[in-house]
């Protein structure tokens, strides 16, 4: 079903010809109108967003010590918001997301945004959904210590110095001392005694949320319930319609330009190039802690950058389908349920995995965590009548087994099918 409310997220328009450096600009632009659309949608409900929400950039000034700096050597940040109550020894972390950068011409390009500097990140941001305070909102965790991570690297927290270019270009690929750096100040904030904890990401946070989980894990103290939840952050190692392995280029591209195979697994680096080892698909078959994958089986950004990348519709067939699920004809819903079927397939050992869960929903979007509407609300996503907050609570407090998998499209009616369609 698509929803009037997502329309007006086309203001900014098409996807500009440099398709991966706009798609991660592209990224913070859906985020900011999502946050906009919403709001203007509620202006009479604080419960959904009220001042208490709004949370102050931390910059992290002690990251000069360790070289910890963004894509063009600001200082990175966080936002912080304290516990209290039951919740004031129990942690969650989430990491900001928005795409990579796998050249200098994209990394320079990023560097002027709030995705590779802190000096374009808003001061304040708002705190809803899996972030919120508000109990109607997040039934499970409004009452812990919250932290949002900024993004600033463009390699999902994994880059490396050593790449860095020697020849007078001024790119700093830190991401994994960006990540180092963070967890030493939260361990001493007091993280360190955590009880309960949860680490979690969107897209690209959801892809560092995999990369690191077990990084976290061995952080905290071994009596804590420690587990990931990666939102959106499934991405497949598919070929697109023309058979080309886009994304696997693309990723190659990413790792050997920031050096990230020094941040994955060295069994998966040891046997494989390091490129594949930086797919989800990849990464869970090492990860020890629990596991949660929150991820629409049409997810539109993987449906637009890796089964449909532009230059893989020369022709334009794909135009419509990709800008809106309501747009396909037959044959191209037969190749979207074909897509999900590799989803499914990729998460199969997670499905048999006792400690893991999930929660595949049949709507074609994107992140869905970091929103009311999306996380738990009267009108949130379901499946066997559950929102994804219920879904992740039950699955985090062990309160009964949470591995839903919704029915192919178009069987859901509580889906927000975001439309790129509308000029409004």
């Amino acid at each position: 079903m698509a929803n009037p409310r997502l329309r007006a997220l086309t203001r900014w328009g098409k996807w500009a010809k440099k398709d991966w450096a706009i798609a991660a600009v592209g990224f913070t632009i859906i985020l900011f109108a999502l946050t906009l659309l919403f709001d203007s949608r509620n202006p009479a409900t604080p419960d959904l967003l009220s001042a208490q929400d709004l949370v102050p950039l931390t910059l992290l000034h002690r990251a000069k010590a360790t070289g910890a700096f963004c894509l063009d050597g600001s200082l990175p940040g966080y936002h912080f918001q304290k516990g209290f109550g039951s919740g004031s020894n129990n942690w969650l972390l989430h990491i900001e997301g928005g795409g990579w950068c796998n050249s200098i011409e994209t990394c320079n390009i990023r560097k002027r945004t709030a995705l590779g500097s802190s000096n374009y990140m808003d001061r304040l941001v708002s705190f809803a959904g899996i972030l919120s305070r508000q109990p109607s909102q997040n039934p499970d965790f409004y009452n812990w210590n919250i932290v949002k991570i900024r993004y600033c690297d463009g390699a999902s927290l994994a880059g490396h110095p050593e790449s860095e270019f020697k020849n007078g270009t001024k790119l700093f690929f830190r991401g994994q001392l960006i990540w180092e750096a963070i967890m030493s100040e939260l361990l001493s904030l007091g993280l360190s005694k955590a009880k309960q904890a949860l680490l979690s990401g969107c897209s690209a946070g959801g892809l560092a949320t995999l990369i690191h989980c077990d990084d976290f894990r061995d952080h905290l103290p071994k009596d804590a319930t420690v587990k990931c939840l990666a939102d959106a952050g499934f991405f497949l190692d598919e070929p697109d319609v023309l058979g080309n392995r886009t994304m696997s280029a693309f990723y190659h591209d990413v790792v050997q330009l920031q050096g990230v195979a020094k941040s994955l697994h060295k069994k998966c680096v040891g046997r494989m190039e390091p490129s594949e080892c930086i797919f989800p698909q990849k990464i869970i078959e090492n990860i020890r802690t629990p596991l949660f994958i929150v991820n629409p089986a049409y997810d539109f950004w993987q449906i637009q950058h890796i089964l449909v990348p532009t230059k893989s519709d020369p022709r334009g067939y794909w135009k419509r389908c990709r800008l809106t699920i309501q747009g396909c004809d037959s044959t191209q819903i037969e190749t979207l349920q074909g897509f999900r079927s590799s989803l499914l397939m990729a998460l199969s050992k997670l499905e048999k995995d006792k400690e893991g869960g999930m929660f595949i929903n049949s709507c074609f979007v994107h992140c869905q965590t970091w929103m009311a509407e999306t996380w738990h609300s009267p009108n949130s996503p379901r499946i066997n009548n559950k929102t994804i907050a219920e879904s992740v609570g039950d699955w985090y407090f062990g309160r009964k087994s949470s591995k839903e998998i919704d029915c192919p499209y178009p069987c859901n009616p509580t889906c927000y099918n975001m439309d790129f369609t509308q000029r409004v």
